[in-house]
């Protein structure tokens, strides 16, 4: 009964819920999630005169901003933070599928959805540092969606509450999205050195799980490990993806000139493939950036910003790096592969085989590496994120935060031994969630966001 529940959610949000017939008898299916964050994205773009575009020298400078409190954020450290959530299977194994289902020309809607997803991302970014409140547990800030829904309702009501329905559902939603992803996050890193090294599940999930707990069960060991990590990973990626295009430049005009094509192309169009063209890039670029959902926003509200507006910068600046910079690189690992010999081939057998193809057997082994730092530093910075939902739900108590980090490590452990559990599907059922919730109170509130940018920018 709890399986079909949960099966019959995840439809109603990522399943098609409006189908427009096209070519050809084709058609192509709008998930409700779609229909949600598109629009949103297209308003918020319109609302801040395209603040992608316009303001990305400002985004870029933001990430400078001192910090003289040791303890709380920078603006740097938010940004690594939400980059390691965000940098994930998404960014790898994410991007294969929409390859795979959509073609080339998913990766340029992808490229339109982070443009949208980034003002977003400033406007639930701006509002989490507006409605931060002081963290007795672990110094410093929290807060996020749950916060700033709150404030949104007890203003509504015009006077003190206790807890606002919205906002625990929200947080509630976060907590069971935060251990779904925990399983499939472990149970990606054991496929992974399986494949690469003939390690055994058991042997890599046990190290998994006493190494997560040694950093997440220490006070402030979780963002010093972030710090170090995170570069560490997007750089050695971003930089064998440049060895590669370099290696392989002559074929560039033709990538670019492919992903254009059947991005616009006619021959898309007419045959029904636009449909999976368009929202092959459209999901898989929501669904890698996470602008809209609120998770970001919990990072940005531990910031100590002296203008919120930076804050909502650096987050904007994030669902750049993470769908342009990162997911371009995937794609151009995998478009830069004779279509002939990935024939057939799916997830991180496709992609193993990309990176085959251009480094050898160390391809295989830095795929392997690579996924289990994305993936590891996902599950560090979810449970960052899971700080301010369980205070806001529990209060301040740290019986309440150990808790949670223990199911969370026992759906680790779970997650490495299992090919596959309904848990899984919960993650998505969270995600999902989170952003309706979200949604409800960033449209009303995003004035109060858009108010903190300069006056000469507004009308």
């Amino acid at each position: 009964m709890i399986t079909n529940i949960i099966e019959t959610v995840y439809t109603f949000l990522w399943g098609d819920l409006i189908t427009i017939p096209l070519g050809n008898n084709g058609e192509m299916g709008i998930p409700l999630l779609v229909i949600l964050l598109i629009p949103t994205g297209i308003f918020f773009t319109i609302k801040t005169k395209f603040l992608p575009i316009r303001m990305f020298p400002a985004m870029v400078k933001a990430l400078g901003e001192k910090n003289d409190n040791k303890s709380t954020l920078s603006t740097f450290q938010t940004l690594i933070v939400s980059t390691a959530t965000r940098v994930g299977m998404g960014n790898l194994v994410g991007v294969v599928a929409a390859i795979s289902a959509g073609g080339a020309g998913a990766v340029f809607w992808m490229w339109v959805t982070a443009l949208l997803g980034s003002s977003t991302a400033f406007i639930e970014a701006t509002l989490a540092q507006l409605y931060k409140k002081k963290d007795p547990l672990y110094g410093g800030y929290q807060g996020g969606p749950a916060y700033y829904i709150h404030s949104f309702v007890e203003k509504k009501r015009g006077k003190k509450i206790k807890y606002s329905v919205i906002a625990i559902l929200f947080a509630i939603s976060g907590l069971i999205c935060w251990c779904g992803i925990s399983q499939v996050i472990s149970n990606s890193v054991t496929s992974a050195f399986e494949n690469a090294f003939s390690i055994p599940p058991i042997a890599t999930t046990i190290a998994l799980v006493i190494l997560a707990a040694f950093i997440v069960m220490r006070k402030n060991a979780t963002v010093k490990f972030l710090d170090v990590i995170v570069p560490i990973m997007a750089v050695c990626y971003f930089v064998i993806t440049i060895f590669i295009i370099v290696k392989n430049i002559n074929l560039m005009p033709g990538v670019f000139s492919r992903i254009f094509k059947e991005a616009f192309g006619i021959r898309q169009f007419a045959g029904g493939a636009f449909g999976a063209v368009l929202m092959n890039g459209v999901k898989r670029g929501l669904f890698s950036n996470e602008a809209g959902s609120g998770s970001a926003p919990c990072a940005a509200a531990a910031a100590e910003g002296k203008e919120p507006m930076k804050i909502g910068l650096v987050q904007s600046l994030g669902v750049i790096i993470d769908t342009i910079v990162l997911c371009t690189c995937t794609a151009m690992i995998m478009l830069l592969v004779p279509e002939n010999i990935t024939s057939g081939l799916a997830g991180m057998d496709l992609l193993q085989t990309a990176m085959n193809y251009h480094l050898g057997s160390f391809g295989t082994i830095f795929t392997a590496v690579i996924l289990a730092l994305f993936s590891f530093s996902t599950f560090i910075g979810i449970l960052f994120y899971a700080r301010s939902n369980v205070s806001y739900i529990f209060g301040n108590r740290w019986s309440f935060q150990i808790i949670y980090k223990i199911i969370a490590l026992v759906m680790l452990f779970i997650g490495g031994m299992e090919a596959y559990t309904v848990v899984w599907d919960l993650g998505d059922v969270g995600i999902g969630l989170m952003t309706i919730f979200n949604l409800i109170i960033l449209i009303p509130m995003s004035k109060e966001a858009i108010n903190t940018l300069p006056k000469r920018n507004k009308k």
